[in-house]
C-alpha cells in the first residue's frame, strides 16, 4: 500500500495544479445533522452529497486529464472519500452518488468502510473515483490543502466547522459555525472561475441543506 501512494504521489508532482479557498457557514447542515444522524446518515455522507449537488451543475470540475493530452468529462460522479486505515490510506468510492438518495449514501459508506478495514475492497471499489473529498474536521484540524491524486480533475480539503464571529451587512455582529474548505484542481481542465462557481454553489447548497435528503 505505502508504495502504490509513494508512486501516486510523485506521479502528482508532474500535474500543474492550483488552489481556491472558501469559506462556508455550516449552522443548517449542523442542525440538518443533528435531526437525522440517529438514520444512520453520516457527516460524510452529507458532504458527499452536497458535493455531488454541485459537481451535477457544474460538469468541468468532474473532470479529468490522464496523460496530459486527452480531457475526459465524466458522465458518473463517483466521489472519492479518502478513509485513513491502519497501515496507510484507501479511497473508496462511492459510484454514481448523484443516482441514489442521502440514506442510500450513507448506508453504502458504511459497508465501503467495513470492507476497507477488512482489506475486502475490489479494484473497481477504489479506482473508479471521478472527484475526491478529504475531511479531516473529525480531528480538529480547521484548513489543509490536499494534494490532487493523478487520474481526476480536482480534490476538496474540508476542515472543521467551528464558531466564528461574523459581521453581518447591516453591521452587527453574530456568531456562526463555518468551515473552511480548499480545493486542488489540475490546471490543465480547469480553471479558477470553474472552481469559484462551483463553491459559491456548494456553499448555497450547505447553507440551505434542504435538497440533500430528497
Amino acid at each position: 500500500m505505502q508504495n502504490a501512494v509513494s508512486r501516486n504521489m510523485v506521479e502528482s508532482l508532474a500535474i500543474p495544479t492550483f488552489r481556491v479557498g472558501y469559506t462556508i457557514t455550516t449552522n443548517a447542515l449542523d442542525a440538518l445533522y443533528k435531526k437525522i444522524k440517529s438514520k444512520g446518515v453520516t457527516m460524510t455522507a452529507l458532504l458527499a452529497k452536497a458535493t455531488t449537488l454541485a459537481l451535477a451543475k457544474h460538469p468541468v470540475v468532474n473532470s479529468s486529464c490522464r496523460d496530459g493530452k486527452s480531457f475526459t468529462y465524466n458522465s458518473s460522479i463517483n466521489i472519492v472519500v479518502a478513509l485513513a486505515i491502519d497501515g496507510g490510506l484507501i479511497t473508496p468510492v462511492l459510484q454514481d452518488a448523484d443516482k441514489v438518495d442521502l440514506y442510500s449514501l450513507s448506508r453504502k459508506w458504511k459497508e465501503l468502510v467495513d470492507k476497507a478495514r477488512a482489506k475486502q475492497l475490489q479494484p473497481h471499489e477504489y479506482t473508479t473515483g471521478t472527484f475526491t473529498l478529504s475531511n479531516l474536521g473529525m480531528f480538529g484540524v480547521d484548513r489543509f490543502d490536499a494534494i490532487l491524486p493523478p487520474g481526476t480533475g480536482a480534490i476538496m480539503a474540508v476542515g472543521a466547522s467551528q464558531p466564528a464571529l461574523v459581521g453581518t451587512k447591516d453591521g452587527r455582529i453574530g456568531m456562526k459555525n463555518q468551515m473552511q474548505v480548499n480545493v486542488t484542481a489540475d490546471h490543465r481542465v480547469i480553471y479558477g472561475a470553474d472552481l469559484a462557481s462551483f463553491l459559491q454553489t456548494l456553499a448555497l447548497i450547505i447553507e440551505d441543506p434542504k435538497d440533500l435528503t430528497l
